[in-house]
C-alpha cells in the first residue's frame, strides 16, 4: 500500500459531508412538502386513557379541534398546560374539541397521574408513536395543531403558542360556517 493511500483512507472526505448535508436537506424538504403541502389533518386514531378510541376521520370530523403533543417531562408543556386548560374552557361551549396526546416515551402512570391531579377537562391520549409519525414525525414537545371543521390544519405551533393569536384563530374557525 502506498503512503498516499494510507493517508487518504484515514481522512474523511469533505465531499462526503457535503453529500450527507444535501441528502439531509432533501429529506427535510420532502417531509415538509409532503406534510406542509397537504395541510390536511391525517387520518389518525388516538387511544384515550379510558381505553376509548377517538379518530380524526370520524369522531372529530366537522369539528374545530386542537391536537397537542406533550410530555410530563417537558417543562414548556407543564408551563403551557394551565393556559391550554383555560383556552379549552373558554371555547368548549362553542364546540372546540381538544386531544392532549402524551408522547410514547412518557410513562402512562405519570400521564394518568398528571391528568387526574390537574383535572384535565379534555381528552388525554397515550401515543404508541404512530400518531406523532402521522402528524409529520413530531419529536419536539409541545407541538400543537389547530384544525378547522373541514379537516384543514390552520396552524402548527412548536413550543408554547401565543395565546392571544391562538384565541383569535379559534374564534375565527369556530365562527366559520
Amino acid at each position: 500500500m502506498s503512503e498516499n493511500s494510507q493517508v487518504s483512507s484515514g481522512r474523511k472526505s469533505p465531499l462526503r459531508y457535503i453529500v450527507m448535508a444535501i441528502v439531509a436537506g432533501v429529506i427535510a424538504c420532502t417531509g415538509y412538502f409532503a406534510f406542509g403541502g397537504q395541510q390536511r389533518v391525517p387520518d389518525a386514531t388516538f387511544t384515550l386513557l379510558s381505553g376509548q378510541k377517538v379518530s380524526t376521520s370520524t369522531d372529530l370530523k366537522g369539528k374545530v379541534y386542537l391536537i397537542n403533543f406533550w410530555a410530563t417531562s417537558c417543562e414548556t408543556c407543564m408551563k403551557e398546560m394551565p393556559e391550554m386548560i383555560n383556552t379549552y374552557n373558554r371555547f368548549k361551549g362553542r364546540g372546540l374539541e381538544f386531544v392532549a396526546v402524551a408522547m410514547n416515551y412518557d410513562a402512562p402512570m405519570y400521564v394518568n397521574n398528571y391528568a387526574q391531579t390537574r383535572n384535565l377537562p379534555f381528552k388525554v391520549a397515550m401515543d404508541d408513536g404512530s400518531a406523532a409519525k402521522q402528524f409529520g414525525n413530531v419529536q419536539l414537545t409541545p407541538t400543537t395543531f389547530v384544525v378547522d371543521k373541514n379537516g384543514k390544519i390552520l396552524k402548527r405551533y412548536v413550543g408554547e403558542p401565543t395565546f392571544a393569536e391562538l384565541d383569535a384563530l379559534l374564534d375565527k374557525a369556530l365562527n366559520a360556517a
